[in-house]
């Protein structure tokens, strides 16, 4: 078959238009049965591709048709040996990495600044983590990806580790040296599974850092959604070589996802593959274009700083993917959050993510240069509003340090547990996630002995306005930690 086709859409195209009588779900049936002011703003076209996996439309959990047919393309596409659609999003995708390489008591490495999702599969498959601390940039206040030295040392003294997992490139768009890391970690036998969230595009562009299958992983998960073009929730799984098994994979993946496979996320992933496949390169180099003007001329606003190559040259900084805008605001005199909320409420703007001392915004095929003046205009204003309340700013890198694991991640899950006052929880082990979202990275994990130092990066971020979530107490009053037993008298 040729990347020009799309067999999934083409298929629920054509059932669609035999019109057949629908005695099955989805019960609005092409949405005669469903509010009619949603019906008419989401349209009939959508509603009556809104299909399940009936005979001829193939089923995700076991394709054999038009499904495996769109998988079979997009392992095409992106070198893969097979690809598996998910409509779980990437976080499904990355939950079946983990699970199916490692199992009870078995160990993973992987970097602290993990999406959350990663360390859900940690819990569902009993492992135990083994944690690579990530750089510190102390000039940005943000973590980057992990060295190859520090792959090196963690592989050295866990050579009996099931999976090595990467993110690459990070949410901010850095990227290591994967394909040493690969390397590395293949002299061991261990397989690689990278967190690809963020780099669909690139292995569609030569100026853009390599992906995970061009590196030689055993396993990427990687969001269309976000960079691609798809609909939001649907992403792939791409898979390389024979290190871990297909059909292990494609279990697991089924014992995760829904029975009610949403064919309009199937879909869109289909026909964005197309578009990667036979324009990609024009198109991403479209947006290479504009993200580079932007920077330009946000480097030109008094207290803005946009990162550019000039952030290259560590080991933790191999390469970048300069459609991700890394926007200092540190010297405004504000935080990234104050200004998230000031483009919003003066402009109309959303950003990606605002930190401390940073917001990040991401370009895609889908902005233009209109859209990019607004943002740089907008900035511009900020920075007069600012002009003589600004100044100089050495940011105080509050990166949370990882604490001790006392219990594997899983017994502390499950362990029997009690609420106590957030100032009293020093010392005591914790029952569950506490994590800055986004972008998901744990402050604190199952089973880690709360420090101090942590619970004052939680409050810091939560004075500052940043999204603290995790406990189940919203308030922080409380944390759930285990319950301590005393010795019977």
């Amino acid at each position: 078959m040729s990347q020009t086709e799309t067999p999934l859409f083409n298929g629920l195209l054509s059932h669609a238009k035999r019109e057949p009588i629908q005695f099955h779900i989805p019960g609005h049936k092409k949405g005669r049965g469903m509010d009619p002011d949603f019906r008419n703003f989401i349209g009939e076209n959508a509603l009556s591709i809104d299909l399940i996996n009936i005979g001829p439309l193939d089923d995700l959990h076991r394709p054999s048709g038009i499904i495996k047919e769109a998988q079979d393309l997009a392992a095409e596409a992106f070198g893969a040996d097979h690809t598996f659609f998910s409509v779980q999003g990437t976080s499904g995708a990355i939950m079946t990495m983990v699970m199916a390489v490692c199992g009870p008591g078995e160990k993973i490495i992987v970097p602290r600044n993990v999406h959350k999702s990663v360390m859900s599969a940690i819990i569902f498959a009993g492992a135990t983590p083994i944690f690579i601390h990530p750089v510190v940039d102390k000039e940005l206040g943000i973590s980057h990806g992990i060295t190859t030295d520090a792959v090196e040392k963690a592989l050295e003294q866990h050579s009996d580790a099931k999976g090595l997992l990467v993110i690459n490139p990070t949410y901010f768009g850095i990227a290591c040296d994967l394909k040493e890391v690969v390397d590395l970690a293949h002299s061991y036998d261990i397989p690689v599974l990278v967190d690809e969230a963020h780099g669909v595009h690139i292995h569609f562009h030569d100026e853009l850092p390599l992906s995970a299958m061009q590196a030689g992983a055993d396993l990427a998960a990687t969001s269309v959604h976000k960079l691609g073009g798809s609909m939001t929730q649907s992403s792939i799984l791409n898979l390389k070589g024979t290190r871990v098994s297909a059909k292990r994979v494609q279990s697991i993946l089924s014992m995760l996802t829904t029975t009610s496979t949403s064919y309009l996320l199937l879909a869109s992933l289909d026909v964005a593959r197309k578009r990667l496949a036979t324009e990609g390169r024009a198109i991403i180099e479209e947006t290479i274009e504009l993200a580079q003007y932007m920077r330009k001329e946000l480097n030109e606003i008094e207290h803005i700083y946009c990162v550019g190559r000039e952030i290259l040259g560590t080991n933790a900084t191999f390469n970048y993917d300069p459609t991700k805008l890394i926007i200092s605001v540190k010297d405004l005199g504000i935080s990234g959050f104050d200004v998230e909320v000031w483009l919003r409420e003066h402009y109309n703007i959303e950003v990606e993510l605002s930190d401390l001392y940073n917001i990040l915004c991401i370009i895609t095929p889908g902005d233009d240069r209109s859209d990019a003046d607004k943002l740089i205009h907008a900035l511009k204003e900020l920075s007069k509003e600012r002009h003589g309340k600004a100044a100089k700013v050495n940011p105080q890198v509050l990166l949370p340090n990882i604490p001790l694991l006392a219990l594997s991640p899983r017994d502390a899950f499950y362990a029997d547990s009690e609420l106590v006052p957030f100032d009293e929880s020093e010392g005591r082990i914790i029952a569950e996630f506490i994590m800055v979202y986004p972008p998901g990275i744990p402050i604190f994990t199952p089973g880690e002995i709360i420090t101090k130092e942590n619970l004052n990066y939680i409050k810091t971020n939560m004075e500052a306005g940043l999204p603290v979530q995790g406990p189940e107490d919203y308030d922080f009053k409380y944390i759930r930690v285990i319950k301590e037993h005393k010795a019977i008298k």
